[in-house]
């Protein structure tokens, strides 16, 4: 077996639902175009750090010197069923990602560990950078080099057996290992993106959206993203947007429930990513009532510290107004 062979294997061994390999070279013409038609488009909203690091962005080389592989893995984050008796106070919708723990240092920890193992099969000393999210680095171009699935109308990578909830992360190096032909997944190695490259004539995603975040044209504008309001944003929303949020306290999963891929997708197996089934709704009152302690001791660890009292207590209100509408 191949060193890059016994590198996937391993990456499952790991926990890992997926892992594939490509080269360091740049994010090829079409891709990088399109993130530069999406940021001088102003879609990004306020998300500025968005348009810092460009160069390094579209290259992995310019995050590490000589780079000459990525090895892209994937963790699918699909919650398991959880049964919640019916709460007696509002409760705010909680995004699928923020239901169990940070998956930062749990995808880099695990990706360090593969760093051991690759050092204990190579006779001299490497280099490598690890990713995962927030380091400036087209993370879904290269995840759909490495043959891990496609990017959707829904914006997100798309694996035909795991649906679009799966976590990336990247390992960049300065050894040169075989790219791959196939992604091995956890499912089956059995390569199904020859035939599987796009959603078709679906565009239930599109049509799910509640804000037109996902536009008809094909482009995908932030500025008016659930998930940037609720979750990026600090301040008020404007009026006409919040009451679009619905009962949508952290995130929106929308366009990613309709996905006729993830219908069909498996929940997570890992054991070692732990789920919060009293994070898939929040008490809004509880919320409104947090002192900054309580926040911190209760969102340790947790995606929804990103959002931070004010903007949780933001969203909460929001939520509460909504409700009483629709009463």
């Amino acid at each position: 077996m191949s060193l890059s062979q016994d590198i996937k294997h391993k990456t499952l061994e790991l926990g890992f639902d997926l892992a594939g390999i490509t080269d360091a070279s740049p994010i090829d013409t079409e891709q990088s175009g399109i993130f530069a038609d999406w940021l001088e488009s102003g879609f990004a909203g306020e998300m500025h750090y968005m348009h810092r690091n460009l160069e390094k962005r579209l290259d992995p080389g310019k995050l590490l010197e000589n780079a000459q592989s990525v090895i892209v893995v994937g963790l699918n984050y699909t919650p398991p069923a959880h049964t919640q008796q019916k709460p007696a106070q509002p409760t705010g919708r909680v995004a699928s990602y923020a239901q169990c723990e940070d998956y930062h240092p749990f995808i880099k920890e695990r990706l360090r560990r593969l760093v051991e193992f690759i050092s204990s099969r190579v006779d001299a000393d490497f280099k490598f950078k690890i990713c995962v999210d927030s380091a400036p680095v087209a993370e879904r171009a290269l995840a759909v080099r490495a043959r891990l699935g496609f990017i959707g109308r829904n914006h997100m990578l798309i694996n035909p057996k795991l649906g679009c909830q799966i976590f990336l992360g990247e390992l960049i190096t300065d050894l040169r290992l075989e790219p791959d032909a196939c992604a091995t997944c956890a499912l089956g190695t059995k390569d199904v993106l020859h035939t599987l490259r796009d959603c078709g004539s679906c565009t239930k995603c599109i049509g799910a959206c509640p804000t037109g975040a996902l536009r008809d044209d094909g482009r995908f504008d932030a500025g008016k993203c659930i998930n940037y309001w609720t979750i990026e944003h600090k301040g008020p929303i404007q009026p006409e947007l919040a009451e679009k949020i619905g009962d949508r306290i952290f995130g929106c999963d929308e366009c990613v429930l309709v996905c006729p891929y993830q219908n069909k997708a498996e929940a997570c197996r890992n054991p070692q990513l732990r789920f919060c089934g009293n994070r898939t709704r929040l008490d809004l009152q509880e919320v409104l009532d947090l002192t900054a302690e309580q926040f911190e001791t209760r969102f340790a660890g947790s995606p929804i510290e990103r959002a931070g009292l004010d903007g949780l207590r933001r969203n909460a209100e929001i939520c509460l107004a909504n409700l009483k509408d629709r009463s």
